[in-house]
């Protein structure tokens, strides 16, 4: 019993305080809510000022609309509507400015067709009205100028469609096409083909060798530049230069044993030209240069991922070895096709992104297809230039394209160091 009895006590001392001790937990959660445990008379917590912190509660959130300044975004999607807009106009002026030079050289020559003339001529033969020309004009037109224009607009942009692809490839602004070998491995193709008398496809004989032999090139290149299944953008370019000097002693070779004929055939091809032009050169072109321009710009987001370098491109997702291989094959078609048909002529695929880069910055989504777009404008502009500005002679379009590029770009040279420093 006396074990029991504290016991019993508690129970009862636990019984009789239990309503004390249970309200006086219940108060404090009530009073708790209230504004502070600090403010100790509960007629204050009554009184009309719970009423301020009411009304400052709704002020409360308006304070997370101050964290809507997170806004300004806006500012970057202004600055990125502006970029579109300029995007969009620079290749409704390019777009403009390509289809006035396109008549304008299908009209001058030494057989001049007014504007009006080509227009309704081209009318006619797509039903649309129009009139025909006389016999000569037609011919003039149909035959001699139109399919120089169309492979003048072909070839450029290729050659600047390439020249943006390359120089993002290797990150660096002087790559352009010739720099892994494409120009020199299709120039040994041709002079190959001229120098050991080859005709086994007829007219398509030198056209087809240089073609074949360009790819060769860059498969040679890249081969050669692979290492542990890596290829570094250094080793690409120190290889290229080894098969440009290798490719220029072949050609020097085929010079040598090469009568005067020959020679004179090899020299003029060297020079550049579209005085060959013919539809079945377009046709053969044709594929090769829609499939490039084609391709080319799904590549330009992962292009400007690569612009941060090949680790951060890694680190985004980015297959930086196949995505290298990829364009670089496509530079390869581009470039031999355009080089097959038209010869070696430098400087487009240099000069014109660096242009498009001065108008509307350094973004791929409008570079690739705008560079082709400006290729295509320079080409037909030289082209023309070199038809009309030595008449009755032709100017070689290659030495016209360098006389013309290798000022021009010491000058862009000198203003990029002055204005920053250099090309970094």
């Amino acid at each position: 019993m006396p074990g029991r009895s504290p016991q019993g006590a508690e129970r009862t001392a636990a019984a009789r305080s239990g309503p004390e001790n249970r309200s006086a937990p219940e108060e404090t959660p009530r009073r708790a809510p209230g504004p502070t445990e600090a403010t100790p008379p509960p007629a204050e917590a009554t009184s009309t000022e719970p009423a301020k912190p009411a009304a400052a509660e709704p002020a409360q959130p308006s304070q997370p609309a101050k964290p809507a300044k997170p806004a300004k975004p806006a500012k970057p999607a202004a600055g990125e509507r502006r970029g579109h807009r300029r995007a969009l106009l620079l290749t409704l002026a390019l777009v403009a400015v390509l289809l006035l030079l396109a008549l304008v050289s299908a009209g001058t020559g030494a057989y001049r067709i007014p504007t009006a003339d080509v227009l309704a001529s081209a009318q006619h033969r797509l039903g649309l009205g129009g009139a025909p020309l006389d016999r000569v004009g037609e011919s003039v037109l149909w035959n001699v100028r139109l399919p120089r224009v169309v492979l003048a607009l072909l070839v450029g942009a290729s050659l600047g469609c390439a020249g943006a692809l390359m120089q993002g490839v290797f990150g660096n602004p002087l790559a352009e096409p010739g720099v892994i070998g494409i120009s020199a491995g299709a120039a040994v193709g041709a002079v190959a083909a001229i120098g050991l008398g080859l005709g086994f496809l007829g007219n398509w004989t030198i056209t087809a060798c240089a073609f074949v032999a360009g790819l060769v090139t860059v498969s040679a290149v890249y081969l050669l530049s692979r290492n542990g299944g890596k290829t570094e953008v250094v080793t690409l370019i120190l290889t290229g230069i080894a098969v440009n000097a290798f490719a220029g002693a072949l050609i020097g070779l085929f010079v040598f044993f090469a009568d005067s004929g020959q020679v004179n055939q090899i020299t003029f091809w060297q020079l550049g030209s579209l005085a060959q032009a013919t539809w079945p050169k377009v046709l053969a072109v044709l594929p090769c240069a829609v499939a490039g321009l084609l391709v080319a710009p799904f590549y330009a987001r992962r292009l400007d991922l690569l612009s941060l370098g090949e680790r951060p491109a890694r680190h985004l997702g980015i297959d930086v070895e196949r995505l290298r291989l990829a364009l670089i094959l496509v530079v390869a078609l581009l470039t031999a096709a355009a080089v097959a048909v038209a010869g070696v002529i430098t400087f487009i695929g240099l000069l014109v992104p660096h242009l498009l880069r001065m108008a509307n910055g350094p973004g791929h989504r409008f570079l690739v297809p705008g560079s082709a777009l400006a290729g295509a404008v320079v080409l037909v502009a030289g082209d023309l230039a070199a038809r009309t500005l030595a008449q009755p002679a032709e100017l070689p379009l290659g030495v016209l394209t360098a006389l013309i590029g290798s000022p021009f770009f010491f000058w862009l040279l000198r203003r990029t160091r002055r204005k920053q420093g250099g090309w970094a």
